[in-house]
Parts: structure tokens; sequence; C-alpha cells
């Protein structure tokens, strides 16, 4: 008996074990079965077309969201001059291109702005790139769900035109403050001036200047310069796709200039540089804004004419609210 029980017992021992369940299937990737499966269900026999094509479905068929995916958002309006927006829905979502006059900050725009938009429902209100207070041109502000769009604004290139004097050089190397340094111009010809130009066309460094609304350890820079400070800068790298420079035709110590720049361009350092360059100084006297990509100034509203606009259906609209 005890012979008998261990002849069973060690045949079982020796008996090949059997196949783990998944080896006996052939292992495919994830990706593999979806696609075996997608295949299986549009295949027909004998040529005849899919189901779906033959239901009329096509690749241009609305496609479904996901559960918790959100829906593109609505394009917004430009509001160009002379007509006010179409209807009071349309400050929930509008882009305003302004010529921003001399001696306005962009924060004063905006306030102007604003105080339209909130009576017409929608608060906020969103510049796209400061301007100088002593320059004047292209702004853009976004109203209402637009302002979700400013920083695709603000990447975009820009064109400016000005005035630079040379053989003088400020502190905000514009004309905001007193001239603390001159130097001789004579020297500096039309082609020195062109050739100067062109030379700082490309990808450039630039230091941002003292005057400026840049955070160094929290503070603006401007704030420490007016205290008579000079903080330490790092170079801050800048695109220039094209400058051009030319001589006052009347004043022989001024140039004009065009500048189409990237973003992050200071265009009172650009001018700066270029009178260092030339071995001597200059300082901007006039900077106008003239484009941002493809939107112009010359389809701009000023600040008057906005109002002139608007102001008649943002008062029918507050009455038709208190009624």
């Amino acid at each position: 008996l005890l012979d008998a029980l261990m002849s069973t017992m060690l045949a079982r021992a020796c008996r090949p074990l059997a196949a783990p369940a998944r080896a006996r299937y052939p292992t495919r990737s994830r990706a593999c079965r979806r696609v075996s499966l997608v295949s299986s269900a549009t295949q027909v026999d004998d040529g005849a077309p899919a189901a779906a094509d033959a239901a009329g479905h096509d690749d241009a068929a609305p496609r479904k969201l996901a559960k918790y995916e959100k829906p593109p958002r609505p394009p917004p309006h430009f509001l160009r001059p002379p007509n006010p927006p179409p209807t009071p829905e349309t400050w929930q979502n509008m882009v305003l291109l302004i010529d921003k006059p001399k001696g306005w900050t962009s924060f004063d725009v905006v306030g102007k702005t604003r105080w339209l938009s909130r009576r017409m429902g929608s608060k906020k209100v969103g510049h796209c790139g400061t301007l100088d207070p002593n320059a004047t041109g292209l702004l853009i502000l976004c109203v209402g769900k637009a302002t979700k769009m400013v920083d695709s604004f603000t990447g975009m290139d820009k064109v400016y035109t000005g005035t630079m004097k040379l053989g003088e050089g400020t502190p905000s190397q514009d004309c905001c403050e007193e001239v603390d340094e001159r130097l001789p111009w004579e020297h500096v010809s039309d082609a020195d001036l062109a050739a100067g130009a062109k030379a700082m066309e490309g990808h450039i460094k630039q230091i941002p200047p003292m005057f400026s609304a840049i955070k160094v350890k929290g503070e603006r820079l401007y704030k420490a310069a007016r205290r008579g400070e000079t903080v330490e800068r790092k170079e801050r790298a800048c695109t220039i796709n094209s400058f051009e420079v030319w001589r006052d035709k009347v004043d022989s110590q001024l140039a004009h200039f065009r500048v189409d720049c990237g973003k992050g361009t200071y265009v009172r350092t650009l001018a700066h540089d270029l009178g260092r360059n030339l071995g001597t100084v200059a300082h901007l006297t006039e900077l106008r804004r003239e484009g941002i990509g493809e939107h112009s100034v010359e389809d701009a509203w000023t600040v008057e004419s906005l109002f002139e606009a608007c102001e008649p259906q943002v008062e029918a609209f507050v009455a038709s609210k208190q009624m």
C-alpha cells in the first residue's frame, strides 16, 4: 500500500504543468486590439461600403465633446469706428483698437474704457502692451471674455516710428527727464546713421533702462531711478526685424526712424544704443506705435470718438435696466 501511494505521488509530481491562461492566446498591445476592433467593425463582405458611409456620414461631422472638455471659445468682436457695438451683448467679448493720446498712461485709457464697459455689465478690461505716457499710437484693449486673448496680442511684432536727437542723453533715454549728457554729434553722417541702424537688425540684447516698470528684487526700477539709484540689470534678448533711420531735412541734429521689432524691445534703448555705437549719445523726442501684428493705428478709435459713439447706447441700456 505504501509503495502504491508513493508511485501515485511521484507520477503527479512529474506530470507537465498546464500553460497559464494568458499564454494560451497570442499577446497583443491595446493599440493593436483597438485597431482590430475598428477594422472588424467597418469591414463589409463583397466590397460593399461601410455602414457609416452608407448612412451618409463623413469625416466633416462635428466632433462630440468629451465629458469634461470645454467648448471652443467664441471669437471676439473687433469694434472699428465709427459705429458702436451692434448689441449690448457685444460688450461681453470685444476687442478695441485705441489711438492713445500723448500724456495719457496706458492704464488711463483702460480706466476710461472700463467706465463704459461696467455700465454695460462687463467689468474686465485689459491692454495688450504698455505705451509710455509721452508716446502715442495703437493700444489694443480686450473687454470681457476677450481678456483671455491678451497674451496672444502681446506676443505680436510691433511697428514704431519716431524721432531721436543726437548729441544729448537723458537718464530716461527719452524727453521725460532733463538732459544730463552732451557729446559731439557733427561727425555722424547720413551714411553712418543708415549703416548703424542696419547693423542692429536681427537678434540683439538690450539692458533695460532704469526708468522702466521691470521689477528687480520686488521693486519697480523707476522707483529706484527717481531716488537717484542705479540697479544692476540683466541683458534681455529681443528681435529687430527692420530698422531704418534718416536725417531731418531742417534740423540735422534730429533723426527720424521706423522700426519693426519683436516682443520686449525698448525703443528708447534702441535709440540710446545707436547713439553710443556712432560715438555720441541720443534720446527719443517722439514715439508712435503704428501697428501690432496685422492691426494698424489707422483703424483705431480716439478716446473722444469712442465715447461719442458708445455713450448713447450705454445711456439707453442703463435706462432700460432702471425701468
